[in-house]
């Protein structure tokens, strides 16, 4: 099972690898459009084997043609790996963008999953959640006023975000306005970077993608299976509240938030963030 596969569903490849031993985790990243190789999560490994995705759009699978990105066209892409490793159920963890298709896929296939685990998230997906983004940032850059990387970043959000003077047109633009932005992602970003080194995240942009406005906040009772959440409390893309809104919802769910940690929690606070998601995977096991 372990390396790299293939399936087509529609004439759409779709691309992923799996590492490690143990039940099945589907593992999709956020984005949309971000590639995978940031997620990856050895800790995970010894205990799971680690599905990592390349979402439609992503990585190595194809664009779609008629660039329809829905969280439930990204659910059924993951509902077809389960099928082509010929596993009737599995984990699913999904971050940020990836945790909007893991709740969808809690929505429509249920009776595939084990468990989520729904990593920096929410339930929403619009003009809400970049409203509350904004604020987040301008408290980043508060946050930092002596550093002109955190200055710099919430410049290019509001360009992007708030004026719309920033143009992304490709996939060189696209990487830039995300590297430029990548500090206010989390906690302490240059004391993470002196441990972990440089992260560069690989982007592809579809000029064909259809905008996409998602709320299942009124669905999250009937998702009735096991789930985690894991937030960092200084995560600026989904923060907290969207957190603690989808742990009040769902009937069957634990919450976790890393006291350190930014949009990067397998980064910033790698043993509690295995940590969480193994107790859970026993939990449930």
């Amino acid at each position: 099972m372990n390396g790299k596969h293939t399936v087509v569903v529609d004439g759409i490849r779709q691309v992923y690898e799996a590492a490690g031993t143990g039940p099945v985790c589907l593992v999709h990243s956020g984005g949309p459009g971000v590639h995978p190789g940031y997620l990856r999560i050895p800790e995970l490994e010894s205990s799971l084997t680690m599905v990592y995705l390349h979402p439609v759009g992503s990585g190595e699978s194809d664009l779609l043609p008629d660039g329809d990105y829905s969280l439930s066209r990204y659910a059924d892409f993951a509902a077809a790996v389960l099928d082509d490793l010929g596993a009737e159920t599995g984990y699913f963890l999904g971050h940020s963008h990836g945790g909007f298709v893991g709740l969808q896929f809690g929505i429509d296939h249920a009776d595939r999953l084990r468990g989520l685990i729904l990593y920096d998230t929410a339930a929403v997906y619009g003009p809400e959640l970049f409203e509350v983004a904004t604020q987040e940032m301008a408290a980043f850059v508060k946050r930092w006023p002596d550093r002109p990387e955190a200055g710099e970043a919430g410049r290019l959000w509001d360009a992007a975000t708030v004026t719309q003077t920033l143009e992304i047109t490709d996939d060189e633009s696209h990487r830039q306005y995300l590297s430029g932005i990548l500090p206010a992602y989390f906690a302490d970003y240059r004391a993470t970077i002196a441990r972990v080194g440089e992260l560069t995240l690989q982007t592809r942009h579809d000029p064909n993608r259809l905008p996409v406005e998602w709320d299942v906040r009124d669905q999250l009772g009937t998702i009735d299976v096991p789930a985690v959440v894991i937030v960092g409390s200084y995560d600026f893309i989904c923060a907290p509240r969207f957190a603690y809104e989808i742990d009040a919802g769902m009937p069957d769910v634990r919450l976790c938030e890393l006291h350190d940690s930014g949009h990067f929690g397998h980064l910033e606070q790698t043993d509690e963030f295995a940590a969480a998601v193994l107790d859970f995977v026993k939990e449930t096991a």
